[in-house]
């Protein structure tokens, strides 16, 4: 299930959710009950190759699959 954050329009604090994709935009409930209220964030993700060149931050760390196996680890076929 992908993680999704979600930022405080009136005090920018940040939540992160587990949700199905099919829930991401849905309302989130305010977790302190101050009646708040939580839009998505774009939320970035990124990897460093440590080589400083960019075109290596594209692979996940530890294999080319995003689960981290290399190519055909996991079965999910097809990378």
């Amino acid at each position: 299930m992908p993680q999704y954050e979600y930022i405080c329009d009136e005090d920018g604090e940040v939540l992160t959710l587990l949700r199905p994709m099919r829930s991401a935009d849905d309302p989130v409930e305010d977790p302190e009950g101050r009646g708040r209220s939580f839009r998505r964030k774009h939320s970035v993700f990124g990897v460093s190759g440590g080589s400083g060149d960019p075109s290596a931050t594209s692979l996940p760390v530890g294999g080319c699959c995003p689960c981290g196996k290399n190519a055909g680890g996991c079965g999910m076929g097809g990378h």
